[in-house]
């Protein structure tokens, strides 16, 4: 299926007032849905589908995009590792105290036409303004796990301590908002390491392969190995390791993979499949990674949200938050389970990854994104994401970035990173870049701030306006 961007009143891009195209003012929710009767209320965020266009419809039946700002809160980013939070310095200064910066940064952000707070958020601003905002935690299901088992960069979805965890987690975080109205969707988990991508060249079945010889993982993966290959000299003919037996594979202090792959997406894919057909071992190697990937994918997700879903039945499960373009299968198989597929996405444009999101059938959400500009007179030498020459260029990259995401029917939401600027001398892992929204000093940067209006004012009415063609 092939998708258009139809042309859009003359009106609804300008921020001034949205007018359907019979010139009729379109009525809001007090979440800030449009009010035209497409879609019921449950009380509760959900999402639907209409003339084949994802929305999540709010509580009061709203077509609504989730408008999102990560990080929203008066202590977001510490001096590297002190009790130094330059930003929360400066506000305490202009209001005077937390509650009175709540209700300006809540009413700031409505008059932006944004609607919800993103990750890392102070939720206590979601309804401190004159307006409401949806709220989207995370939970950080696997990622606690991890941390429980400091041995491992992903977490051992085979170890029998791992679903009593992650129920626990999850009944601990979620039980207690099963009833919250205005929670827009529960995050599972945020940048996990999936395969290879800036953080390292391991593939997860070499990650697996190499903990501790009695960590269940690790003996998961090698039966998966054991299975597929019927003599020890067949798979060692692909893997080429010094052992000579299953037993002393098992024993080994490092198993080295004896390829490397590219993260997955755009030209890397083309290289890839070009790389596989030049030599069959190398194959070998990448269907057995991928082979392992799709099943440790499948747990991953089965687990976090049955337990997500037995601790709260009326909200949403909105994704994991990946950090870099997933392989097929770990997106086929997050789209078997959640309501919503989310990643996050620093490039120009994100045309790419949403198409590759949403072969997998599930609306997405981009749950982070931004651009950052050399005239703000922060290093911008750590963090991630486009470095661009001025405001003026950043506010243009950002209209160019969400028009584009909106024109694909899948997208249901962006959220951007992040409210204030990191601080000069950097947070606690380096980063000082030109993410905010809003000053270290709290002042809006105008251009960017006037280019997010006018997009998120227009922003439903510019996805409705998209047509899929056969």
């Amino acid at each position: 299926m092939r998708y258009i961007k139809s042309l859009a009143p003359a009106d609804a891009t300008n921020g001034s007032s949205l007018l359907c195209r019979w010139g009729i003012r379109l009525q809001r929710t007090k979440w800030g849905g449009i009010a035209d009767g497409h879609f019921r209320g449950s009380g509760f965020f959900r999402v639907d589908e209409h003339g084949g266009v994802f929305w999540f419809v709010d509580p009061d039946g709203g077509r609504f995009l989730s408008k999102g700002v990560n990080n929203v809160r008066l202590d977001a980013d510490h001096v590297g590792n002190t009790a130094r939070v330059p930003y929360a310095d400066a506000c305490r200064r202009k209001y005077g105290s937390q509650h009175v910066w709540r209700a300006a940064a809540a009413d700031r952000l409505a008059s932006w036409k944004f609607n919800t707070l993103g990750c890392w958020s102070d939720e206590l601003v979601a309804t401190a303004g004159r307006s409401l905002l949806a709220t989207a935690p995370t939970n950080a299901l696997g990622a606690s796990f991890k941390l429980h088992r400091r041995d491992q960069i992903f977490p051992d979805v085979f170890d029998p301590a791992y679903a009593a965890h992650i129920r626990e987690r999850a009944n601990d975080h979620c039980a207690r908002r099963c009833h919250d109205v205005g929670l827009l969707g529960t995050f599972i988990d945020n940048e996990l390491y999936w395969s290879p991508d800036w953080r390292g060249a391991d593939e997860l079945l070499t990650l697996f392969l190499n903990l501790p010889s009695h960590r269940p993982g690790r003996n998961a993966a090698i039966a998966r190995l054991q299975e597929h290959y019927r003599e020890f000299s067949q798979f060692n003919a692909v893997w080429r390791t010094p052992a000579r037996s299953w037993q002393e594979l098992a024993t080994m202090g490092r198993i080295e993979a004896p390829f490397f792959r590219m993260p997955p997406g755009g030209l890397n894919d083309a290289l890839e499949l070009k790389a596989n057909l030049a030599s069959p071992a190398r194959a070998a190697f990448s269907a057995d990674c991928d082979a392992f990937l799709a099943i440790v994918a499948d747990r991953y997700f089965e687990v976090s949200v049955s337990a997500i879903r037995a601790a709260d039945r009326n909200h949403l499960v909105i994704g994991s938050r990946f950090g870099y373009q997933a392989q097929s299968s770990v997106i086929a198989a997050a789209a078997r389970y959640v309501d919503v597929t989310s990643f996050n996405c620093y490039e120009l444009d994100a045309s790419a990854q949403i198409h590759a999101y949403a072969a997998g059938g599930k609306p997405c959400l981009i749950s982070e994104f931004s651009f950052r500009g050399d005239d703000s007179g922060l290093p911008n030498t750590h963090g991630a994401g486009p470095r661009v020459a001025s405001q003026t260029e950043r506010a243009q990259s950002f209209e160019h970035y969400v028009t584009a995401a909106l024109r694909n029917p899948a997208v249901v939401g962006y959220h951007w990173f992040e409210h204030a600027d990191q601080p000069t001398e950097g947070r606690f892992d380096g980063e000082n870049s030109n993410y905010g929204i809003v000053t270290i000093e709290d002042d809006p940067y105008a251009e960017l701030t006037e280019a997010m209006t006018r997009v998120n004012a227009a922003a439903e009415q510019l996805h409705a306006n998209v047509v899929r063609i056969a």
